[in-house]
């Protein structure tokens, strides 16, 4: 046991000297209450279109049907707390809301790369496979961080810690080695409902419950098609992801912000202007958002998201931007276009425009918005 406990603190000293802000170590396996709660989950249908959720369901649910060999799990934090109020943005309604977590370089690379360089310390020194992985292999990583006495699964069901509130990229390694677990983490939400009250989708059908078909994140990042006409007048400004659960938990007045510099925003990925973003063509997104997260879905989509949050602003002004998508090559542009038409414009330009493309579009989710246009 002595020599199990050296292991440990071998690892976590080195963990902390890459430059992870926590560390922890859990037993590789899941109590029954998280099998439940995802089995449940899936049941409902919460997941949407996230097929990839359930396919590898059995796996994510016991981490030694995905890796026979593990027998414990090394799960790492790192902080990417923002230094300003990610809240601010949504007054600008002239700009653009993006999630913290996207705002800098993309964290699967700063992650990844420090996890491989704490595998390779650990494998030079005890015998013994290991696994790393960082949100893409179908691993139930906040159960575990929660098992390794890092945070708890809040009732907004993400990650909160006491030291580091809600800002915590997590990633885990798997390894061959038996080692004693850290005390698990406790619920320390009480009675606070903040998360769940500030949601703009009602997204949280109970505490501890996410319908994500509701969830902004969900609908601006996984979903590919047409947002339901219902939920974006209540998106707002914000074109990718959401941090409205996050921002208000009280936990987060522990935290500090990242001493990472790639976590730092970009330049012109804190609060982007609206209009500036509506020109971009497919070159154009690419170069902006090359090593961002944001460059995963693409044009379109991103477009889908920024027609939408000009829609929202009531600002006149930022028609100029709309009219030209009127005609984009991409129907889910040309939708959300008219769509942000019919919130913005007066009814004559709109009965003027209707005329003008109704006659010649050929894809019926947009025929099917021009038609509703007055």
């Amino acid at each position: 046991m002595d020599a199990a406990i050296d292991i440990k603190t071998a690892i976590r000293d080195e963990a902390l000297r890459l430059g992870f802000d926590a560390v922890g170590f859990a037993p590789a396996r899941l109590g029954a209450a998280a099998r439940t709660h995802l089995a449940e989950f899936l049941r409902q249908g919460y997941h949407g279109d996230m097929g990839w959720l359930a396919a590898r369901a059995d796996q994510r649910a016991d981490p030694q049907a995905l890796w026979p060999e593990a027998k414990s799990v090394v799960v790492l934090g790192l902080n990417y707390a923002p230094a300003e109020d990610p809240l601010a943005v949504l007054r600008a309604r002239e700009r653009g809301g993006i999630s913290v977590y996207a705002q800098g370089r993309d964290y699967h690379d700063i992650v990844k790369s420090r996890l491989k360089a704490l595998a390779r310390f650990i494998a030079a020194r005890w015998p013994g496979a290991l696994k790393l992985f960082v949100d893409t292999a179908p691993v139930m990583e906040k159960p575990l961080a929660e098992s390794a006495g890092i945070g708890w699964q809040g009732k907004h069901t993400n990650l909160v810690s006491r030291g580091f509130g809600s800002w915590l990229f997590l990633g885990e390694i798997y390894l061959a080695l038996d080692l004693p677990p850290d005390a698990a983490e406790t619920d320390h939400c009480g009675a606070c409902r903040r998360c769940l009250e500030i949601c703009p989708t009602g997204a949280f059908p109970e505490p501890y419950r996410l319908d994500a078909r509701r969830c902004i994140s969900y609908l601006t990042i996984e979903h590919k098609g047409h947002i339901a006409a219902e939920l974006r007048p209540l998106i707002g400004n914000r074109i990718y992801g959401c941090d409205d659960c996050l921002a208000v938990c009280p936990w987060n007045k522990f935290a500090r912000p990242t001493r990472e510099p790639g976590f730092a925003p970009r330049a012109g990925a804190s609060a982007p202007l609206l209009a500036e973003l509506a020109r971009l063509d497919d070159a154009g997104f690419r170069q902006r958002f090359s090593g961002s997260p944001v460059k995963r879905i693409g044009r379109d989509r991103f477009l889908r998201n920024v027609l939408i949050a000009i829609g929202n602003s009531g600002e006149r002004r930022l028609l100029d931007a709309v009219r030209p998508l009127l005609g984009d090559a991409s129907p889910l542009v040309r939708a959300m276009a008219v769509w942000a038409l019919k919130r913005l414009a007066d009814r004559s330009e709109a009965a003027a425009r209707r005329a003008e493309h109704l006659a010649q579009e050929t894809d019926a989710a947009v025929r099917e918005e021009w038609r509703s246009l007055p």
